[in-house]
């Protein structure tokens, strides 16, 4: 409804603006009004001087159009009659009665829309250029202490390696004490095992040593005596037991 309205406006404006073009380019001479010949002659004096004659105005003869056939009166008119001015004022009204009926609200909301879209570009304009002030006063700020950045980066990197230094050198002692640790514990089993080998070699040489000493001292006349008094032993005993029979 409301785009029919502003159609219907727009076609009354293209009306109007052909009526006023019409209006314009229509002069009524003198003989359509009856006017004496001198009169007309002045007209053309005046035409060649650059005046212009106004003509009398119509008000609301003709509202519809031009015909010949009919005679003057409020719908139609005769051929080179100029427009009516009242149909071109009610036209105007009819325009601007519509436009601020059907087009009053679309428009305003149009403009509402437009003017936030406006302030919402404006905002971000400015917050972009306060963003890229802060960007640029800190991007002047570094490479005003360029020189005091690059000797903290040196410092920081220094620190990091020495920092980095005595974390290798301590894990280093730490693996080094277990090491140590680790391998006195080894000696001391290895040597335990060592010393109870040698004392078992050593024992068992001692004994061997004794027995092959024993050998050596004991003769054949020992052997034989023993025996003897071993066989002598046997016999006292045996006498023994058969005297008590």
């Amino acid at each position: 409804m409301r785009k029919v309205a502003l159609v219907v406006a727009f076609a009354a404006l293209l009306v109007a603006g052909g009526a006023l073009a019409q209006e314009g380019h229509s002069e009524p001479t003198a003989a359509e009004h009856g006017m004496p010949a001198e009169h007309g002659a002045s007209g053309e004096q005046g035409a060649e001087h650059g005046g212009h004659v106004p003509g009398e105005i119509n008000w609301f003869t003709g509202l519809i159009g031009e015909s010949e056939s009919s005679e003057p009166g409020l719908l139609w008119r005769k051929p080179g009659t100029p427009p009516p001015l009242g149909a071109l004022l009610i036209n105007t009204a009819i325009l601007f009665y519509l436009l601020g009926r059907f087009g009053a609200r679309p428009v305003a909301d149009a403009l509402k829309k437009r003017k936030s879209t406006i302030m919402q570009g404006m905002d971000d304009a400015q917050r972009m250029k306060r963003e890229a002030a802060d960007r640029l006063a800190d991007y002047e700020d570094k490479l005003a202490h360029v020189d005091d950045e690059i000797e903290r980066v040196k410092r920081e990197m220094r620190e990091a390696g020495e920092a980095e230094r005595a974390r290798i050198l301590a894990e280093a002692e730490d693996k080094r004490a277990r090491m140590e640790r680790d391998a006195h514990l080894l000696i001391e089993h290895e040597l335990k095992a060592v010393r109870e080998q040698l004392l078992a070699e050593t024992v068992h040489t001692a004994m061997d040593s004794a027995r092959k000493s024993l050998e050596k001292q004991v003769s054949a006349t020992d052997q034989q005596r023993l025996s003897e008094e071993y066989v002598k032993g046997l016999e006292q005993a045996v006498n023994a037991r058969g005297g008590r029979a």
